[in-house]
């Protein structure tokens, strides 16, 4: 019987919420789930996917993968799988997913698909993915013997429960000679403690309705009482009242939280496209014409600068 492979990341000592989410998946195939990670920040928490299902997890954890480098990663994932029994491998539809993975594919002959949606490993393989910013939806379907990469976007698929009894048996793999193209020396993050939109189960999202960068204090303190990530429209961000890191959108990043609340966006086609995927759609503008309303699950139509106080202090009240 072949092997699921899961390529998992990591972020602060902890495993990402997408690669909980594929562990999940692959467990419940009922094959043997192998797990891979990369880099130095491994060392003490290679354990983590025995938690979740992984009966064995291949760690390089030499310093040349402390950063993303996709011709190091692409050969370790090769030198790695070359003699594993697989037939599928997952990863999160992240940035560095899409760029590593196509690398991957044609190494090893494999047929990849990305962006994915939704998943069914119960009889074949099947994907659902959105096309032509989310107008309509594939299914994509995997002829049977070839290898298959799946990416799936992050906050698509339940979460199981942890085995804190569970163990794995650690392979440590050693970094194979490589003569390195570029050397990534350093990447210089933003200074927020935040998740990653990508990953964020809520997002609070702003557009020029806040009429100044200075508003979006306001949207802070709600996120704050939430535990939720800022966003933007693209507007913004190409205005620099916000990091392009924050936009959420078609040329910016697609995200599926559980709750997505947008201030004084009015609903563009490309924002639409990268948010449309969320459980929850609260729309928050004074333009009751606007776009986003014919997304939304909630509508307020209203002054941004009176409801949004309003919701925060209700928040408040209720969760303190």
């Amino acid at each position: 019987m072949s092997d699921v492979i899961v390529f998992c990341e990591s972020q602060k000592g902890e495993l990402k919420k997408g690669s909980l989410e594929l562990l999940n998946a692959a467990k419940k195939t009922g094959k043997n789930v192998l797990a891979v990670v990369l880099g130095p920040q491994w060392k003490s928490i290679s354990n983590l996917p025995a938690l979740h299902g992984s009966k064995k997890v291949f760690v390089c954890t030499d310093e040349k993968l402390k950063h993303y480098n996709p011709q190091a990663y692409s050969e370790v994932l090769n030198h790695i799988l070359k003699d594993q029994n697989f037939e599928i491998i997952l990863a999160s539809s992240t940035l560095m997913a899409r760029d590593l993975f196509p690398r991957l594919a044609a190494k090893i002959d494999a047929a990849v698909v990305s962006d994915c949606t939704e998943l069914d490993l119960s009889s074949g393989t099947t994907v659902r993915r959105p096309m032509y910013a989310g107008k309509c939806t594939a299914t994509v379907k995997f002829k049977d013997g070839v290898k298959k990469i799946i990416l799936i976007r992050p906050n698509q698929l339940p979460v199981g429960e942890p085995d804190p009894s569970a163990t794995a048996e650690i392979i440590e793999v050693s970094m194979p000679i490589l003569d390195l193209k570029t050397i990534v020396k350093d990447v210089v993050t933003g200074t927020s403690e935040k998740l990653d939109l990508t990953e964020a189960n809520i997002i609070v999202s702003g557009g020029r309705g806040l009429k100044e960068a200075a508003n979006f204090k306001m949207l802070e303190e709600l996120a704050d009482t939430l535990g939720a990530t800022i966003g933007a429209s693209r507007a913004v961000c190409d205005a620099g009242w916000i990091p392009h890191s924050m936009q959420v959108g078609q040329t910016g990043k697609t995200v599926a939280p559980t709750l997505y609340i947008a201030v004084g966006i009015s609903g563009a086609i490309q924002h639409l496209a990268g948010m449309s995927a969320s459980k929850v759609i609260v729309a928050i503008n004074n333009d009751p014409e606007a776009p986003i309303f014919q997304k939304a699950t909630y509508g307020i139509v209203g002054d941004a600068f009176e409801v949004v106080p309003k919701l925060t202090e209700e928040f408040k009240k209720l969760l303190n």
